[in-house]
């Protein structure tokens, strides 16, 4: 396909986050792509999930309805309400037109998670901090979300950023069909493979899907690619995969596979997107895990010792 028609491609982002230093090799810009397979129940990108743009309501951005009534007055279906305080209280199951809320509110305290973007606007945008991964070895990442979820707008985003001469990388779950991400790993300079659990029922429990598509698409692609750079990384989630046993069934796992070594990481618990449950309707599943420091560092020399055996 041409540059031309790869750039009139749209698909739903809800963020485009410039200079990361997490998400790949250098300074990169970061496009996360609305849409998962996948609903794990620590997510810190809940907003992430849904295919489609969605409405989110922070209240302690609402000035309070003695001082601005703008969201009142698009409303025709009855889903605003005074709360106790003043403030606005938001009956989603009454919204028929998100974007005009979101629209009419001057604070911000309405917005929407998500807009439809060409791959010319993503890519543009991108392509203004070209010269920190001319100097880095940055790029552009995709991420989510699960990136191949979009699949048609992935490969047309890769492209363009190579047509570019920008270096590209991907975050993802590996719940995909196989021909969406085949197509794309030509593309692409790094890989970061989220690799959760080698046991299926817990996988199944905590994120809603198998882990055999992902098992085996990551096998695939080691295959297919045997030398490009992957990185795979763990979360580390209290009551799901904080045990030894967790760990080393998944570095068993990658030195089963062909190429070269997948490097490898884990990754500390953390709540920083709960917040963000909220905004959308939505409970936070794992309000009471914690994971104490000493288990996460004894889960990571475990890591260690797998890159010390594989990068020596």
């Amino acid at each position: 396909m041409s540059s031309l028609l790869d750039n009139k491609i749209k698909g739903v982002v809800f963020n485009v986050q410039k200079y990361s230093v997490h998400d790949g090799p250098g300074i990169r810009t970061v496009a996360f792509l609305k849409g998962c397979p996948l609903h794990c129940k620590w997510c810190c990108n809940p907003e992430s999930q849904k295919h489609k743009p969605e409405l989110a309501y922070n209240p302690s951005k609402c000035l309070g309805l003695d001082k601005c009534v703008r969201c009142t007055e698009v409303c025709t279906d009855g889903a605003i309400a005074e709360g106790a305080d003043g403030k606005v209280v938001l009956r989603r199951e009454f919204v028929s037109n998100e974007q005009a809320y979101a629209d009419a509110c001057p604070s911000g305290a309405l917005n929407m998670y998500g807009e439809e973007m060409t791959v010319k606007k993503v890519v543009d945008r991108v392509e203004e901090d070209a010269i920190f991964y001319a100097r880095s070895g940055g790029g552009m990442t995709l991420s989510g979300g699960e990136p191949f979820a979009q699949a048609e707008f992935a490969l047309a985003l890769l492209r363009e950023a190579r047509h570019r001469r920008i270096k590209t990388a991907v975050e993802t779950c590996g719940a995909a069909k196989w021909e969406n991400i085949e197509a794309c790993v030509p593309y692409l300079n790094t890989i970061m493979f989220d690799v959760k659990s080698l046991n299926e029922e817990k996988h199944k429990e905590f994120t809603g899907v198998s882990n055999k598509l992902p098992l085996e698409n990551l096998r695939k692609i080691r295959e297919m690619a045997p030398s490009v750079p992957i990185r795979a990384r763990t979360p580390i989630i209290p009551g799901f995969n904080d045990t030894e046993e967790d760990i080393k069934a998944i570095v068993e796992f990658l030195e089963s596979l062909p190429g070269d070594p997948v490097e490898y990481e884990v990754l500390e618990y953390h709540r920083m997107g709960q917040p963000k449950y909220g905004y959308i309707g939505r409970d936070y599943e794992l309000v009471d895990a914690t994971l104490e420091p000493a288990l996460f560092d004894k889960l990571k020399l475990i890591a260690d010792a797998y890159k010390e055996r594989n990068f020596k």
